[in-house]
């Protein structure tokens, strides 16, 4: 967007025409100077030529030429979009676990039957977008635990590492104790700040070096909140040889262990039966822990001003040369008029 800096200044473009209208022209010695002729004595008037022939046409490079002195004094200015500047949020890792049962369809979203993971995908990545000033990482674990993407405020990244996630990327296992250890690993080498991990899984730890309380008792000594996430349905209808039967798919989910988990460190733990209750659960976290309301931003500016003044100063050199050609001229008629 163009715009002017100093918009004020405009008010001098018409100065030149004030003086000139306020100029005295009652002597005829004022009208010829005004004309551009010069008398002398003994010497016969000499035809106009070029520029003097028209003296409205002789000034219209000077109107030219104070125009773009007062544009180039204006400040003009390009103004940018609206960028972002980065403020002190939450330094927030999500863990999401990509172990074999989540694949398992026991979700409905959007009124379709979808698999626990692509259920996760969908409503995280909503969590992520809404995100705006905190820090964002994303690890992935089964058989053990990956850093897919250290902390950063480039939230489309990390959504979009999610997105290309995909299950048995990192085995069939649950390792809940090496994706704490290694979110409290990252969160070391970040600047202090309110650290918080987010653990998403639909199982129970049988797998990694480290146990999820060993991990825990690490994260609350580092001062990092843990709130632990339980996915699947309750009742899942299959076929058998026998006709349809209700079955538990959560079987395997360890609510006990993820309580404590959050416990110890000051968290607490969700239960996501369905995609509802954990869009529901995402903006519980976000009123636990509230992104940063006084978003910071500035649009970057590019100075114009360098373009009217160059303009200018070619045009003054022109006027120079035009005048110097005009007295040249003028020079080289003398001698055959004194004749």
């Amino acid at each position: 967007m163009f715009t002017l800096a100093w918009p004020w200044l405009l008010i001098l473009l018409p100065l030149p025409l004030i003086f000139s209208l306020g100029k005295p022209s009652g002597s005829r010695q004022t009208k010829q100077t005004s004309g551009g002729h010069l008398q002398m004595p003994g010497v016969a008037e000499a035809p106009t030529t070029g520029l003097d022939s028209s003296p409205r046409r002789s000034r219209w490079p000077y109107w030219l030429f104070w125009t773009l002195l007062i544009f180039a004094v204006a400040r003009p200015l390009w103004v940018g979009d609206a960028i972002e500047l980065p403020s002190k949020g939450r330094d927030l890792m999500l863990a999401v676990d990509l172990s074999g049962s989540m694949q398992i369809e026991d979700m409905v979203l959007n009124g379709k039957t979808v698999d626990r993971f692509t259920m996760v995908q969908q409503v995280m990545s909503e969590f992520i977008e809404r995100r705006k000033g905190d820090k964002l990482g994303l690890i992935l674990f089964a058989d053990h635990a990956y850093l897919q993407a250290p902390l950063t405020q480039d939230r489309r990244s990390v959504a979009q590492f999610l997105t290309e996630a995909q299950i048995g990327l990192v085995g069939k296992q649950t390792a809940i104790g090496e994706a704490i250890a290694l979110a409290v690993k990252r969160f070391d080498k970040a600047k202090q700040s309110n650290r918080v991990l987010i653990l998403l899984t639909d199982g129970s730890n049988n797998s990694g070096s480290i146990t999820p309380e060993q991990a825990a008792d690490i994260a609350a000594k580092r001062g990092v909140t843990i709130y632990t996430i339980g996915v699947g349905a309750e009742v899942m209808e299959r076929r058998t040889l026998f006709g349809k039967e209700r079955v538990n798919p959560s079987m395997d989910l360890d609510e006990a262990q993820l309580t404590l988990l959050a416990q110890k460190t000051k968290g607490r733990y969700f239960r996501a039966r369905n995609s509802d209750e954990l869009e529901q659960i995402y903006q519980e976290i976000d009123k636990l822990e509230p992104t940063d309301s006084d978003q910071l931003s500035y649009r970057p500016q590019a100075e114009l001003f360098y373009y009217p003044l160059a303009i200018a100063l070619l045009v003054s050199v022109l006027m120079m040369l035009s005048g110097f050609s005009a007295v040249q001229a003028l020079v080289q008629r003398l001698p055959r008029s004194a004749s």
